[in-house]
């Protein structure tokens, strides 16, 4: 089941706007991004967007600008992707796990509290809204609020999901959003969008993806360079235009998936939340013996993956920062979590091909 990536994500308008960029010779700081900065902020209804490097970059600025630092204890999802941990290490700052809801895979709110009232420095939240789905913003943005913590939302694979008519990155203090090319929108490499509706946050994440410096001209921080160039906004501005009608096609083709799959006793198919909507970076099921059943669909040519085999906590760059860490629903579900073929233009046929190889395999 190969997938011709550039028929979905590169079109001529894509290949045009690439080409004046190159032919302007304005490769950093121009227009493109200023427009395309100006055009996601207003899709998700938000003050303020500021593009970087990568959705890494966007999650550690994010922090950063709203005052991450030494010693700081950070509470984030034992079910994410590295990426989530390590800006936060990088700060000098404590990931304090906090185990997932059995059935969305987000972080789970009450246990969010335990770790708060064991923390000695609580200092920010940073669910994950993984897979495409949102955490339960409502509930996490209460504890936050009662327990005087800065909320920093992980939306990178959540490009304009809903809950309850909010939208993803937009509800806590920061939203951080990735363009890596496998995301539900890319910019033909790598990239990543901050979001807030806080000036002072967007006036520090600017400084700090430019060295640290002002409007003046002066460094008056210490950053990095973590700008997006000219040509990856370029990119993102044309695919803007079709991201919704690229989440849609990737939530009817998961209700497919979850209706053929129904009958199939052994597979757990996603949960979606009452009042969201999914936009599905990936389609996940759990199975009991996942390992024999990813074998069998590779055997009959179906590409599948684990997102994530290791959880967040248990890897080896965090284990002596982490302290002591039970995640029981996070450590169990990452034996049994598979993903199988998921984008935009996949087809009726070929989810029932991969439904009907499931099937007869528990058959």
């Amino acid at each position: 089941m190969d997938v011709d990536f550039t028929d979905i994500y590169v079109d001529d308008e894509i290949l045009e706007s690439v080409e004046s960029v190159l032919r302007s010779t304005r490769y950093i700081k121009g227009p493109e991004l200023e427009a395309f900065e100006e055009a996601f902020a207003r899709h998700c209804g938000v003050e303020h967007a500021v593009g970087v490097s990568s959705g890494t970059s966007a999650i550690l600025l994010a922090l950063q600008s709203v005052g991450v630092g030494e010693g700081d204890d950070v509470f984030v999802p034992g079910h994410t992707f590295f990426a989530t941990v390590s800006p936060v290490l990088a700060l000098n700052a404590n990931p304090v796990f906090v185990d997932i809801d059995p059935e969305t895979y987000t972080m789970d709110p009450e246990d969010l509290i335990r770790a708060i009232e064991s923390s000695d420095h609580p200092t920010a939240v940073f669910p994950v809204h993984i897979y495409g789905q949102m955490a339960d913003m409502s509930r996490i943005s209460e504890i936050a609020e009662q327990y005087d913590l800065k909320v920093v939302e992980d939306a990178c694979q959540a490009h304009f999901a809903e809950r309850n008519g909010d939208v993803a990155g937009t509800i806590g203090d920061a939203g951080a959003f990735s363009f890596y090319p496998s995301k539900n929108m890319t910019v033909a490499g790598d990239g990543g969008m901050l979001m807030t509706d806080d000036d002072d946050v967007a006036e520090q994440a600017r400084m700090l993806r430019n060295h640290g410096r002002n409007e003046v001209g002066e460094h008056v921080d210490l950053g990095l360079n973590y700008r997006m160039d000219e040509v990856r906004a370029a990119v993102g501005n044309e695919q803007l235009a079709h991201i919704d009608e690229w989440n849609t096609a990737r939530n009817q083709a998961a209700q497919t998936y979850s209706r053929l799959l129904a009958d199939v006793d052994e597979i757990t198919t996603p949960f979606e939340a009452d009042g969201a909507f999914h936009v599905y970076h990936l389609y996940v099921i759990q199975a009991p013996d996942r390992d024999k059943l990813q074998s069998h669909l590779e055997d009959q040519g179906i590409d599948t993956g684990i997102h994530y085999p290791t959880p967040a906590h248990e890897h080896e760059a965090v284990v002596e920062r982490r302290g002591e860490s039970s995640l029981p629903t996070t450590e169990d579900l990452a034996d049994h979590i598979l993903s199988l073929p998921m984008h935009p233009r996949i087809s009726e046929k070929e989810i029932e091909y991969v439904c009907d190889t499931i099937e007869e395999y528990y058959r």
